[in-house]
């Protein structure tokens, strides 16, 4: 499913790891949503696969759903496993690599303003190093 998906439409995507196996020595993505206002990608990486250092002009988080990578940010590594969630500020250099065949997904949101009169009050933050 890569189609755009209006802003106002929702959305509901089934059968996500049986469409994207964990392929040997390969990387798959799939994109699941994508609007003007963010997409969203599965990925699949078998064990050893690498992502060299990139940056997206969009902010992104990235949420840990099976197995373990080595996800680097401004060439600083850490090891993330199932549950595990990483954001990254927009044009952040990061790099990706499998240590275990994995599943992850990313948002990747356009940065803009919030809504007037719509603060951030989600704004705690919990690191456990």
């Amino acid at each position: 499913m890569s189609r755009t998906t209006p802003l106002g439409e929702s959305v509901v995507v089934t059968d996500v790891f049986a469409d994207l196996p964990i392929v040997k020595e390969s990387t798959t993505s799939r994109v699941l949503v994508n609007n003007e206002r963010l997409r969203h990608v599965m990925f699949s990486m078998d064990a050893g696969q690498v992502l060299t250092e990139h940056t997206s002009a969009r902010a992104v988080i990235v949420n840990m759903l099976t197995g373990a990578l080595k996800f680097s940010v401004a060439g600083v590594p850490a090891t993330v496993r199932a549950g595990d969630v990483i954001y990254l500020a927009p044009d952040e250099l990061h790099a990706v690599e499998a240590i275990e065949p994995s599943y992850f997904s990313l948002t990747l949101v356009v940065p803009g303003d919030l809504p007037a009169g719509n603060p951030d009050t989600h704004g705690t933050a919990v690191h456990n190093d």
